[in-house]
């Protein structure tokens, strides 16, 4: 299906719209008001049918919520943001991205994802400024408007020396964002330990981006990330708390449908996102922290956000 296919899909009507919030999920907005200022908290996809009960007030398809279940997650009370995963695989237009705005609030923010072709080593458009722009940057701008948050380049695994080893890269990244000049906030995630480097740190903080605090068995604990880049090294911060140790995507998926209840609790990892989210917000509380919360890292990304708001208010619920 290629991108034109897919986008008319998107404004079908399928059957058995609309969806709504499951009413227990109100019982999040008291603790939701105190949450620190700026922080904005989300999953990394809205289309999971287990979240029936959870988050939605009734069992429907995937394909139903890619279409009608936005408008009812942006109505829990804890979730403020989402990761738009779909502009990695292929480009979207402004329609595409204006229908996404147009189905929640005017606080609401989306975190979305650079086009795969621009992080790839081997691609022929690998960090081309004139193509994010033409892919991405262009289309989300003019269809989210206010409602746009971060743009995130995520690297997938790689040998350094495809990219010219640690300085390679951080030169080549070093380019790409000051050619890109962009409006928005970046944030920029690894997936190789050997990209990690006070070089790069140096990058990002010259051009105004941010290290995205990534969750994944590729890269250093949260802890150790923080340690090189503190809470108060950028005003954006963006934490992505993606995949469990010793996990696979696959492994996790398949282990964990239909993602509705915790499967591997991992109070340690979320202890160190909630310091991260206090350190930030009393870094720089007026410029923000997302947070995007994924199935894989525990087993149930809105129960995983649940918690994690219970630790970082020391209530529970």
């Amino acid at each position: 299906m290629d991108a034109s296919d897919s986008q008319t899909e998107l404004f079908q009507e399928g059957p058995g719209g609309p969806i709504d919030l499951v009413p227990e999920a109100y019982r999040w907005t008291s603790l939701a008001d105190r949450l620190p200022p700026g922080v904005r908290l989300g999953t990394s996809s809205w289309s999971f049918p287990g979240w029936h009960g959870v988050v939605y007030d009734r069992a429907v398809t995937e394909a139903t919520l890619a279409r009608h279940g936005l408008e009812a997650y942006a109505r829990h009370p804890l979730f403020r943001a989402v990761g738009l995963d779909r502009s990695y695989y292929q480009p979207l237009s402004r329609h595409v991205y204006a229908h996404y705005a147009a189905q929640v609030p005017d606080d609401f923010r989306f975190l979305v994802k650079m086009e795969r072709r621009l992080t790839l080593p081997d691609a022929e458009a690998f960090l081309n400024p004139d193509q994010a722009w033409r892919w991405v940057l262009e289309p989300a701008l003019e269809g989210l408007g206010d409602r746009m948050g971060v743009i995130l380049l995520q690297f997938p695994p790689m040998l350094p020396a495809h990219v010219g080893g640690a300085e390679g890269f951080a030169s080549r990244l070093d380019g790409f964002l000051s050619a890109l000049s962009c409006p928005i906030p970046i944030a920029v995630e690894l997936r190789t330990q050997g990209l990690f480097t006070e070089t790069y740190g140096r990058v990002l903080q010259d051009r105004g981006a941010s290290h995205s605090y990534v969750v994944h068995p590729s890269m250093p604990t949260i802890a150790d990330q923080v340690k090189l880049f503190p809470p108060d090294w950028s005003p954006h911060r963006v934490v992505r708390w993606m995949l469990a140790s010793g996990r696979t995507y696959e492994g996790a998926r398949d282990a964990w449908r239909p993602f509705d209840r915790l499967r591997a609790p991992d109070p340690e990892t979320r202890g160190a996102v909630a310091a991260l989210i206090r350190g930030g917000a009393s870094a720089s509380p007026s410029e923000g922290t997302m947070v995007i919360v994924n199935n894989k890292a525990e087993g149930s990304s809105p129960r995983s956000i649940e918690a994690l708001v219970e630790v970082l208010l020391g209530d529970a619920s």
